[in-house]
């Protein structure tokens, strides 16, 4: 069956049960004008993405599932990245007529396996008609201190570091859109990372909960993202280019590229933040993932990127930014 076939409030209808959640806060979800809770005296966050066909992801290669999962996803990081508990789930869809139902429940499916994973109800959205599929996401959190991470407060002499290991995502979307072929582990690696990444909710809390004050997540790539943090905090940075931790599957597929795709290429949503030396041991030792520290905030502005031995390295770019070429 078509969704124009259904209709709109047959599919409201339809993806409101597969929403149901038990949430005792939660006194009116999908199906009413408005969504409402009962709210507490925390810091309340708010964050919104669209997620759109040709724009975010390839026509004809994600499955709904994996859709589903990522347009999700990319909101939670952004909680992550302030040390927050993300709580509830605003989704918005604009489907072409002609798609089937049950490709909108399988999106539904995945978008509910990565909120229940981290207790999330989606409580509300909107349905329209569109010439493409179109995700819209607003997910609402709370910081559980009265305290969150920001990208304005980095300050010279304090270390740069990241979680995880970065370019499997940039990986992904070369091997999808020019139709790479590599070996079964890597061809699962990239594509789960492009399309079904692991927002570092916990990890950002523990940041907080251990001094860090200034993060971000790693969106638009590990350069861009590090500016953004720059501009903000009126300061310059400094990035070692060998302790970058490039995946390590990146490297071998990539070779010499696999730097420019760890660098730039964005969608790993790793958190990158800054502290003291003592702040981020404690934070290494804390961490049930891996903790890189890959330079130093300084003064000035802008980031450079160098060698081994201190010389300046150019990447061409920084990553990704609409309106502009990539």
């Amino acid at each position: 069956m078509k969704v124009s076939e259904l209709g709109e409030f047959g599919l409201i209808d339809l993806l409101a049960k597969m929403a149901v959640a038990e949430n005792e806060q939660l006194i009116i979800g999908i199906g009413d004008d408005a969504a409402a809770w009962q709210g507490d005296a925390s810091i309340q966050l708010a964050t919104v993405d669209s997620f759109i066909q040709d724009v975010h992801f390839p026509a004809g290669i994600a499955s709904w599932p994996e859709l589903g999962w990522k347009a999700l996803a990319v909101n939670l990081s952004d909680i992550a990245a302030m040390g927050g508990t993300p709580r509830y789930a605003l989704v918005s869809l604009a489907l072409p007529p002609e798609t089937e139902v049950d490709d909108v429940t399988t999106l539904y499916t995945g978008m509910l396996e990565l909120a229940r994973q981290h207790g999330v109800t989606i409580a509300g959205g909107d349905i329209s008609n569109a010439p493409m599929v179109i995700i819209n996401v607003t997910v609402l959190g709370n910081s559980p201190k009265k305290q969150i991470l920001t990208r304005s407060s980095a300050k010279p002499g304090e270390l740069i570091a990241v979680t995880g290991h970065l370019g499997a995502a940039a990986a992904g979307l070369e091997m999808l859109t020019k139709k790479l072929k590599f070996n079964p582990k890597a061809t699962a690696r990239f594509r789960q990372a492009f399309f079904k990444p692991t927002p570092r909710i916990a990890e950002g809390q523990l940041l907080l909960e251990q001094g860090v004050k200034t993060a971000i997540d790693i969106s638009d790539g590990l350069l861009a993202d590090l500016n953004q943090i720059g501009k903000a905090s009126k300061v310059g940075a400094k990035v070692e280019a060998d302790r970058v931790p490039v995946e390590p599957l990146v490297k071998a597929a990539f070779g010499d590229k696999a730097l420019e795709l760890a660098l730039t290429g964005g969608e790993d949503y790793e958190l990158l933040f800054t502290a003291s030396s003592v702040v981020i041991d404690k934070v290494k030792k804390a961490a049930s993932c891996p903790v890189t520290v890959i330079g130093e905030i300084i003064a000035g502005k802008g980031v450079t990127v160098v060698d081994r031995q201190g010389n300046p390295l150019d990447m061409g770019k920084t990553g990704w930014e609409h309106f502009t070429s990539r």
